[in-house]
């Protein structure tokens, strides 16, 4: 048995009370939680992805404000602790005036939509992401909705796959 798979069977025998609360480490949105939850034992590493991918579809508006809160803004990541601050590497050292933009099109951003700018940050530069952001404020709602809810789904299965590995 490898570790992921040792990973994967002690996570699905945690209590309920537990397992929500580790669940929730990954995602804030109670609803989130429980549906993944409800899908354990899980086989194997891919039907944990899957269920988060069918818990992420299945949630409602109010969900997804839920689970944005537990996110902090492109370029603070102290709200959103540690895994926000791994996941927003690309910040790190980003010149003062692409921080700054980042500042005012997060402001921008969150004033059109509502919400934080959700985006799965690993592996971006903040040059990249301000871009990203530039381009999703010509989103109409609806359409932005549904990218936000693939960026957490992405978020998500990032945050589960460290679960399992011990990050």
């Amino acid at each position: 048995m490898t570790d992921r798979a040792r990973a994967l069977d002690a996570l699905a025998a945690v209590d309920a009370v537990g397992l929500r609360a580790v669940l929730l480490e990954v995602c804030a949105s109670p609803a989130w939680a429980e549906a993944v939850a409800a899908g354990r034992p899980w086989p194997d590493r891919r039907a944990l992805l899957d269920a988060n991918a069918e818990a992420v579809a299945a949630l409602t508006s109010a969900d997804l404000r839920d689970a944005m809160a537990g996110h902090a803004r492109i370029g603070a990541t102290e709200a959103g602790g540690s895994a926000s601050a791994r996941e927003q590497a690309g910040v790190r050292g980003a010149d003062e005036a692409v921080l700054d933009e980042l500042r005012r099109a997060n402001a921008a951003y969150e004033a059109r939509f509502g919400h934080v700018f959700l985006i799965c940050a690993t592996g971006r530069t903040a040059a990249g992401m301000l871009a990203a952001l530039r381009e999703r404020l010509t989103n109409d709602p609806a359409t932005e909705t549904e990218i936000t809810r693939g960026e957490l789904r992405k978020i998500n299965d990032l945050r589960l796959t460290r679960l399992l590995e011990g990050d």
